[in-house]
């Protein structure tokens, strides 16, 4: 039986998404499809509190807009890029990088840290970690003083910035590191090679997350917060898509 995982890029760099669609694919498992998708509007990267709020509607117009079939949803934008309003508006389950990461790295060791692009994201990743629960878990967040859009233009130079940071997170008393941001995905493996501790990827972690929930067939609950909005009420303006219950 195929699988197909949507990899929802958080800003429309096609580029990135590709990148963020061939990471995702070389984590999945044989059977599995992962399909990047990129937002048709919005920033071309999500570096603070307003950037990352328009994300979240354009993610989620980009997913109702769509008349293919999946069967999950993974976020790609580190922080809350629309994850809590995607899992109300379909019924795939939808995993967030962030989610995954730390999640994973909650399972690695005692605790982590977060090695981010620039100073303006920062609070978003610590806002979304409480919201997850795991805030305590996490014992800094720090930027690598890395715009998204630089990240390829030099890609040794970006791996020397996150091995620096990463070594002030240690220092903090991180003993798992996280990647902060879905264009640092496939660089997981040199941090490790080069800090010595567990260095964790949210896009690979994210789609084995999705792999294994559409395995044991679970779906995202309806009872509470993510149950499908009324159909009847009144939206003004463009509609997001259909807003309907994807399924």
């Amino acid at each position: 039986m195929s699988t197909r995982i949507l990899a929802v890029n958080c800003n429309t760099d096609a580029a990135m998404t590709a990148a963020i669609a061939a990471i995702g694919q070389s984590a999945a498992s044989e059977g599995t499809t992962v399909v990047g998708v990129t937002p048709a509007w919005g920033p071309a990267s999500a570096e603070g509190y307003v950037e990352s709020l328009v994300t979240a509607a354009a993610v989620m117009d980009a997913v109702a807009s769509r008349t293919d079939a999946f069967d999950a949803v993974v976020m790609a934008g580190f922080g809350e890029h629309g994850r809590e309003g995607m899992r109300q508006l379909i019924a795939q389950p939808v995993v967030d990088i962030t989610e995954a990461a730390a999640f994973a790295a909650c399972l690695l060791g005692h605790r982590f840290g977060v090695v981010t692009t620039v100073r303006s994201a920062i609070a978003g990743i610590h806002d979304s970690l409480m919201t997850m629960g795991v805030g305590d878990r996490c014992v800094s967040v720090r930027a690598a003083d890395v715009h998204v859009s630089a990240i390829d233009a030099d890609v040794a130079r970006t791996a020397d910035a996150l091995e620096a940071t990463g070594r002030a997170v240690i220092g903090d008393g991180a003993d798992v590191l996280v990647l902060g941001c879905a264009g640092f995905a496939g660089l997981d493996t040199e941090l490790g090679r080069r800090l010595g501790v567990p260095v964790v990827d949210g896009v690979a972690a994210a789609v084995r997350f999705a792999e294994d929930l559409i395995a044991l067939g679970k779906r995202t609950s309806t009872i509470g917060p993510y149950a499908p909005r009324s159909s009847s009420k009144q939206w003004v303006g463009p509609p997001l898509g259909s807003l309907r219950l994807i399924t």
